[in-house]
């Protein structure tokens, strides 16, 4: 039996690293990790979604929409929960070949 690697098989199925297509799939699966962080922080601090919410000014729909990926989220407002659940954020950036750490608290 032959085996691919998943770089290769989401190369045939989904496109080449720089297609649209890619891009798409890569920054969906990157705001599911986000979602995602933000469920388990909010878990691990012993919160519901309504009292998150209202840590950070919003409604429990929006705390929902946010950890479930169902909606497009202002930046801001990721900032304003990570920093109501006392996370520490940390964002890598690349550029022309340069990579550059931004971290903010």
């Amino acid at each position: 039996m032959k085996t691919y690697s998943f770089d290769k098989v989401k190369d045939k199925y989904i496109g080449k690293k720089g297609t649209a297509e890619r891009d798409a799939y890569d920054n969906e699966l990157r705001l599911d990790l986000l979602g995602e962080a933000i469920k388990q922080a909010r878990k691990e601090r012993k919160l519901t979604q309504t009292q998150l919410g209202e840590l950070v000014g919003v409604k429990k729909a929006q705390i929902s929409k946010i950890e479930n990926n169902l909606t497009d989220v202002r930046f801001k407002t990721i900032l304003k929960v990570f920093r109501a659940l006392n996370a520490k954020i940390n964002f890598n950036v690349e550029l022309l070949n340069q990579k550059i750490e931004l971290a903010t608290d």
